[in-house]
C-alpha cells in the first residue's frame, strides 16, 4: 500500500493542470493517468483554440508538454487505470489492479468521451474529417460540405457554428422532429440556404481516401432508401458519456452521471462553502469534463483542474 497527500485520477488538460499546481504546492501528487493517458485531445490533430500557441499545436503534443511540465515539479505519473475507490473513510482509498493507494485528498479528472455512432469508417477517420467538437474544428472546414448527426441542442448548436464556415451542411436526425429547444430549432431551420435536414435517417458508413473523409452514406429508416452524400467532414453530436462508472455509490452523480460539485450545482451542501470543486465527499474534488456538461473545452477543463488543485491544497492546510 502506498500513501500520499494527493491522488489525481485521470489525465488530460484537467488532470495535468491539477498535477502541475499540486506539485508546485509541494504536495507531490500521484497521478493515475490511465493506460491511455491524455484524454480526448489524444484523438485530435491541430488545436488552434488553446491559448499560448499562435500557430496551433497538435493535441498529443500539447498533452505531452503538459505532462512533462507537471513531472518537472515533482508529480509522479503512473499509466494505470483505476478499478474502484473507497471514499467512506479517511484516508481515501484508490485501487488499481492489485495495488492499493491511499490519499488525504483525491482529485477526479476522469473526463468524458463523445458517444460514437459505431458505424464502419468512423474510427478510421477521427481527426481526418470525423469530429466530435464543432467549436474546435469548424475553421478547418471552410467552404467545405459537412454532415452533422443529432437532434438535440448540441447538434443544432454545432450546425449553427458550422454555418459560419462551411458551404453546405446536411443535418441527419433519426426522428421526425428535433429534441432541441424551440428557439434553437427555429434558428437552424431558418438557414435553408446552407442547411438541409434529413429526417428519420441515420448514418451507416463513412468513406474516405488515404487523407480524409470523402463521403457519408445515409439511410432513411422508414423507406430504406440509401444515399451517399459527398462530404469532407462528419460531426457527431449525439451526446457525451462521463467516465464515472467506478464512482457510483461513492460520490454524488447527477442523472447523466456527471460528478456533482457546487460549480454545476450551486445549491450544494453548506460545507461546500469555500470549496467550489469539492464533491459530496469531504476531501474529494473534481474538475474537467466529468463535471462540465456545458463547455467541454480543453482550456476550461485545465482551468477546472487548477481550481480543484487549489481547493485540495486549502483543504489539506485546514486539516
Amino acid at each position: 500500500m502506498e500513501t500520499v497527500e494527493v491522488i489525481i485520477i485521470g489525465s488530460g488538460p484537467a488532470g495535468y493542470a491539477a498535477a502541475l499546481y499540486a506539485a508546485r504546492a509541494q504536495l507531490k501528487p500521484l497521478v493515475l493517468a490511465g493506460e491511455k493517458g491524455g484524454g480526448q485531445l489524444m484523438l485530435t490533430t491541430q488545436v488552434e483554440n488553446y491559448p499560448g500557441f499562435k500557430d496551433g499545436v497538435m493535441g498529443p503534443d500539447l498533452m505531452a508538454v503538459m505532462r512533462q511540465q507537471a513531472e518537472k515539479f515533482g508529480a509522479v505519473m503512473k499509466d494505470q487505470n483505476v478499478d474502484k475507490v473507497d471514499f467512506s473513510r479517511q484516508p481515501l482509498t484508490v485501487v488499481s489492479g492489485e495495488i492499493e493507494y491511499q490519499g488525504e485528498a483525491v482529485i477526479l479528472t476522469t473526463g468524458a468521451e463523445s458517444i460514437p455512432l459505431g458505424v464502419p469508417g468512423e474510427s478510421d477517420y477521427i481527426g481526418r474529417g470525423v469530429s466530435y467538437c464543432a467549436v474546435c474544428d469548424a475553421p478547418f472546414f471552410k467552404d467545405k460540405r459537412v454532415v452533422v448527426v443529432g437532434g438535440g441542442d448540441a447538434a443544432v448548436e454545432d450546425t449553427l457554428a458550422l454555418t459560419k464556415f462551411t458551404a453546405k451542411i446536411s443535418l441527419i436526425h433519426r426522428r421526425d422532429q428535433f429534441r432541441a429547444s424551440k428557439i434553437m430549432q427555429a434558428r437552424v431551420l431558418g438557414q435553408k440556404d446552407k442547411v438541409e435536414v434529413l429526417w428519420e435517417s441515420q448514418v451507416v458508413k463513412v468513406t474516405g481516401d488515404e487523407k480524409h473523409v470523402t463521403s457519408v452514406t445515409v439511410k432513411n429508416i422508414k423507406t430504406g432508401q440509401v444515399q451517399e452524400i459527398p462530404a469532407q467532414g462528419l460531426f457527431v453530436a449525439i451526446g457525451h458519456r462521463p467516465a464515472t462508472e467506478f464512482l457510483k455509490g461513492q460520490v454524488a452523480l447527477d442523472e447523466k452521471d456527471y460528478v456533482k460539485t457546487s460549480i454545476n450545482y450551486p445549491e450544494g451542501q453548506s460545507w461546500l462553502k469555500g470549496y467550489p470543486t469539492m464533491t459530496s465527499v469531504p476531501g474529494v474534488f473534481a474538475g474537467g469534463d466529468n463535471v462540465d456538461f456545458r463547455y467541454r473545452q480543453a482550456v476550461t477543463a485545465a482551468g477546472m483542474g487548477v481550481m480543484a488543485a487549489l481547493d485540495a491544497e486549502k483543504w489539506l492546510e485546514g486539516l
